[in-house]
């Protein structure tokens, strides 16, 4: 059997990792300034980490949602502390896209209504209802097609329109939108939407797999807005490179038996995985860390890039060039065995460190980077 070819790969093993750092299997030491698309966020093989799965594994690894999992309490609690969403509840999943699936699902039985206010560029998943809320034709089947989705600008007046219909469930936004390019809403108008939700009866739900967990320099991308969404899915960088992911779930939407389900989610290694990415987040000051840091990053890039713009917050970062940068991003790895990533739009390099990346690998990647930019556009 050979494996069904979907993925163009990188002619790399990674064999070995620590920290920002990657070998293959040949020996070669790679940077890691994308993280597996944002999931490593507290870095590879980060000992406390290690030690909390091991533990874990030599104890117990899974047993279905049937029985009592109080490592399950243990990460809500923890959760709810570090993120700032104590009055929230916690439904624990596999994936973001599993994440966004069961936000909609819940917005639609609350409800009663089906219809979903997306936004253009926006990535959710690849399960049916996310993938339907995913602004790309390409990846959705005609049999994904049949949701009802209306995909808007940042534009409150047609938000509202749309709200006015009387059968939006729910409004799903990213933050800061990763596969589109780090592309962030403003403020003013996630604050704006929040608002139209409310009057509308509509949910807001924060899609924050990608700029969740610190990755902004604050715990959720949202909270740079001061909005409190009705729901909330996390993935990614929740388990550090374990599956695992969930939805904070605000506590006007009440639970009952059946409701949701899942085989897999919350089982007690994700739940001890993800229990370790928060103490360290917390132990190591990673929220300052990644704000600070990440502030650095993109004072430079501004001074010295030649780009048109740089985006995001954080240790989220996008670069915008006026041309392709793909010749850019492959030799970075080629040449200065450096991971960086790319978006949809081809023009902007997409920037996703783990959270822990010092100032010494952060100056290595600038260094790199100034190297391969075209002489006529350096600044």
């Amino acid at each position: 059997m050979e494996l069904f070819n979907v993925y163009p790969l990188v002619n790399i093993t990674p064999v070995k990792a620590l920290g920002a750092k990657l070998w293959d299997d040949k020996g070669q030491e790679y940077l890691d300034f994308y993280g597996g698309h944002a999931v490593i966020s507290i870095g590879h093989s980060h000992p406390h980490y290690v030690q909390r799965l091991t533990e874990q594994l030599q104890n117990i690894g899974f047993y279905s949602n049937s029985v009592q999992i109080p490592i399950q309490q243990e990460l809500a609690r923890k959760l709810g502390q570090v993120s700032g969403y104590e009055d929230y509840s916690l439904f624990l999943c596999n994936s973001g896209a599993e994440a966004n699936e069961n936000a909609l699902k819940l917005a639609s039985f609350h409800t009663g209504k089906k219809r979903v206010v997306a936004f253009k560029g926006a990535f959710h998943g690849r399960t049916s209802g996310a993938v339907a809320a995913t602004d790309n034709p390409k990846i959705v089947a005609p049999f994904n097609a049949d949701h009802a989705i209306s995909f808007l600008e940042y534009d409150l007046a047609a938000v509202e329109q749309v709200l006015q219909g009387g059968d939006v469930c729910a409004a799903i936004i990213e933050p800061i939108q990763g596969v589109g390019g780090i592309i962030m809403p403003s403020d003013e108008f996630l604050q704006g939407l929040a608002a139209l939700c409310k009057q509308y009866g509509a949910l807001l739900i924060a899609d924050e797999v990608q700029s969740g967990y610190g990755r902004s320099g604050k715990f959720f991308a949202h909270q740079h807005a001061g909005v409190r969404p009705d729901v909330i899915s996390v993935a990614k960088g929740m388990g550090n490179g374990f599956p695992i992911g969930g939805i904070l779930i605000a506590p006007e939407l009440k639970a009952s038996y059946g409701l949701l389900g899942t085989t897999f989610g919350g089982n007690h290694l994700a739940c001890a995985a993800a229990l370790a990415v928060l103490e360290v987040i917390k132990q190591e000051n990673l929220l300052d860390h990644a704000a600070g840091l990440g502030h650095y990053l993109r004072s430079e890039l501004e001074a010295n890039a030649g780009a048109e713009e740089i985006r995001g917050r954080g240790l989220m970062v996008g670069i915008k060039y006026d041309f392709p940068i793909k010749d850019v991003r492959d030799k970075l790895l080629t040449k200065h065995h450096i991971f960086v990533g790319n978006a949809s739009d081809p023009t902007v390099l997409r920037l996703l460190p783990p959270l822990n990346i010092t100032k010494a690998e952060v100056d290595h990647f600038l260094q790199a980077l100034y190297t391969l930019i075209p002489a006529g556009v350096k600044k």
